[in-house]
């Protein structure tokens, strides 16, 4: 079956907890592909701060006409549609756009059958760790914050460090532990606000509160920087999020750059990709933990080889924005998220 047409709808929500006074909303581009028996498949692409419109265009200018007339194989749209993007970039806005097609394309495969079980479940569950965009809050909110997460249920904090007085990082994670007490996991996230200096010094003072990891502490792409850091240290390094290629995955786990990898299915291009990825990091035996989009990530984890935690950014999900109807595709409670009963990705789209 073939490709008969692209629809897209871009969509700007304010979030309840805005993360900075420069990212105050999320944006969605939800996608629809139409083949030419006339089945739908719905999937998206998201942008929490840029490039919104941009992703829109070449949705819309780059990508349909290119698209009409495919079969509707997600592997084969893929590596067709991203060499035609490439010299836009190989990455970026180019795989975001990418994503929203990818989407649409897995959700018609999975037909009356859900993702996790087209995909091969492995679990019926999995843990969840609360995650906030926090280093503008307070102390006194960062800690209220970590105590609602606590009262969830969750096994696990991640918090962001990242402020230009050590000290003040210091004490606030200090704080965090002593809320979460010694048998709960606290990861933390440096957003590549470090340098290698900085970061060798920023750890040495904070690995005394037993960290899971720290996430993004170079700039992402500073593949040299990761592994001399991770040489030195003994906290495991996470990396990946901003990182939107199999090739760039490749380089930082060949290198020995990282302990854990965290590809975000938007931003790599989709679940295509992101299938890609996770096969190569097992082969290096590094597990994958799914960046952001609960909703996707919860699904993807189930079917995960090597264990896996969801990350649930505080009020963040697209069903706390409001943007999807009930039933939800997954379900949060006690600290960990199961699949319910649906279709293909299971998004009902609001409005």
């Amino acid at each position: 079956m073939t490709i008969a047409d692209l629809r897209t709808e871009l969509r700007t929500v304010p979030l309840s907890r805005p993360w900075g006074a420069d990212v105050p909303a999320n944006h969605v581009i939800v996608t629809h592909v139409t083949l030419k028996d006339g089945r739908v498949g719905t999937g998206f692409s998201w942008t929490p701060q840029i490039g919104a419109h941009a992703v829109q265009a070449l949705l819309d200018h780059d990508l349909r006409e290119a698209l009409i007339g495919l079969p509707a194989h997600p592997e084969v749209v893929w590596d067709r549609l991203w060499r035609h993007l490439r010299e836009a970039g190989p990455g970026g806005i180019t795989t975001i756009a990418l994503a929203g097609i990818d989407l649409a394309l897995w959700d018609l495969r999975c037909g009356e059958a859900g993702l996790a079980d087209v995909l091969g479940r492995r679990r019926d569950e999995v843990p969840v760790y609360g995650s906030g965009v926090n280093l503008h809050y307070s102390l006194e909110e960062l800690v209220e914050q970590v105590r609602r997460w606590v009262a969830a249920g969750y096994k696990g904090v991640k918090i962001k460090v990242g402020r230009p007085d050590l000290a003040e990082d210091v004490a606030r994670v200090a704080a965090v532990r002593d809320v979460l007490g010694p048998d709960r996991l606290l990861m933390i996230d440096a957003n590549q606000r470090w340098d290698l200096h900085r970061a060798r010094r920023a750890l040495a003072a904070l690995r005394q509160f037993d960290l899971h990891w720290i996430e993004e502490p170079l700039p992402a792409d500073d593949v040299a920087g990761h592994v001399e850091l991770r040489r030195s240290i003994d906290v495991p390094v996470a990396v990946g999020e901003n990182v939107y290629t199999t090739y760039g995955f490749r380089d930082l786990l060949a290198a020995g750059a990282c302990d854990v990898v965290q590809p975000n299915v938007v931003r790599v291009g989709g679940i295509t990709p992101f299938l890609r990825i996770v096969e190569l990091a097992r082969t290096y035996d590094v597990p994958v933990y799914p960046h952001l989009l609960n909703e996707m990530s919860g699904q993807l984890a189930l079917a995960l080889p090597l264990p896996v935690m969801v990350e649930d950014v505080e009020d963040a999900s697209f069903a706390a924005l409001g943007l999807l109807v009930e039933p939800y595709p997954v379900d949060i409670r006690h600290g960990v998220l199961r699949v319910g009963e649906h279709a293909g990705l299971g998004l009902r789209w609001s409005g």
